[in-house]
């Protein structure tokens, strides 16, 4: 299984509450674009307050169709210090986080997806378990707002493997990280 993070980013690097500030930009081909990558997808593995902030919307939201279907049905993986239960088809990793991921990535099948979840994706970063990260770079600059995509991750060096970019102007850019040689 990969390990995919998939993020909505501002031009200047901020990527909370994205339903704030990324519809004026959404269009059919983004909407293709995450139902494909949701296709792809066997589980999730969320945070604990993206989690929280999913499972409060998610199983109530109408007219979603197959997507909505699907993120509602699928598995996921929440890793929290704090919950002790959990609802929407959801387990909790607790204890060490990273031994449990790469336990994940080991089972066969499709996509585990990362979207949100700030803190979890910088962890996981800074121990090489993300396999490939697609950020969605919306056509704005927002000037306010805390959370920043990688605000504690260690240097690391990327290879850019994909762009798209859909007629509002938001780009899609994949990338793999560099093999540890090619590091700088």
């Amino acid at each position: 299984m990969r390990l995919v993070a998939t993020e909505y980013v501002s031009l200047d690097g901020v990527f909370e509450e994205p339903g704030e500030w990324s519809f004026p930009f959404f269009n059919d081909e983004a909407a293709q674009f995450k139902a494909r990558e949701l296709e792809q997808t066997d589980a999730l593995l969320l945070g604990r307050k993206t989690y929280e902030g999913f499972a409060a919307a998610w199983p109530t939201m109408e007219g979603t169709g197959e997507f909505g279907e699907k993120m509602n049905s699928m598995p996921k993986y929440v890793a929290s210090r704090s919950l002790e239960t959990a609802t929407w088809n959801a387990t909790i990793i607790k204890g060490d986080v990273a031994d449990e991921v790469r336990k994940l990535k080991q089972e066969g099948g499709g996509d585990l997806l990362i979207g949100g979840s700030g803190q979890l994706i910088d962890f996981l970063t800074g121990h090489d378990l993300i396999d490939e990260y697609r950020l969605m770079m919306y056509p704005i600059v927002l000037g306010t707002g805390t959370k920043r995509l990688f605000s504690a991750v260690p240097k690391r060096t990327f290879t850019l493997v994909d762009s798209v970019t859909f007629p509002t102007g938001v780009v899609v850019h994949t990338y793999h990280p560099a093999p540890p040689s090619a590091r700088q």
